[in-house]
């Protein structure tokens, strides 16, 4: 029923003076401004950053990035002292992400001015200060109190 119901207003759009079938499909009608979605224009907050460190986050890594390959890329840049490539437990691929370590400082900040936003094994890597790893939370569950308490 719907379809045929496009089906003839196509028809008489298409029938119609000069323009009619343009305005009909035109995305600028008032209907596909709000179609499927309204349209925001709302910005997404920026992380934050994190403070300067000596262990940089490198994501976008390929799946076939390896540590070694990672520790080769950012050694341009300073004396690397550790890199590992965070991989899958069961097929041994990389999940994507990493972390490569300097010894100083300023081969840290020089290794993300030189990798951040470069390609690395055909893909596009993102280089920046690590943050510190969160303390585990305590476990929430619905029980009280315990007996005696």
């Amino acid at each position: 029923m719907a379809m045929r119901a496009t089906m003839s207003a196509l028809a008489a759009a298409a029938a119609a003076p000069r323009g009619g079938l343009l305005r009909l499909l035109s995305t600028t009608s008032t209907l596909s401004s709000s179609f499927p979605f309204p349209q925001t224009t709302q910005q997404t907050p920026a992380r934050e950053q994190a403070e300067p460190n000596t262990n940089l986050f490198v994501s976008g890594l390929s799946k076939r990035t390896t540590t070694e390959g990672l520790q080769e890329a950012f050694s341009k840049f300073g004396e690397v002292v550790q890199a590992k490539v965070v991989t899958d437990r069961t097929s041994g691929y990389s999940k994507g992400f990493g972390f490569v370590r300097y010894g100083t400082l300023e081969d840290a900040a020089e290794g993300i001015k030189g990798m951040d936003g470069q390609f690395l094994d055909g893909w596009v890597i993102f280089a920046e200060y690590a943050r510190p790893k969160q303390p585990p939370s305590q476990p929430q569950n619905n029980m009280g109190p315990g007996y005696g308490n």
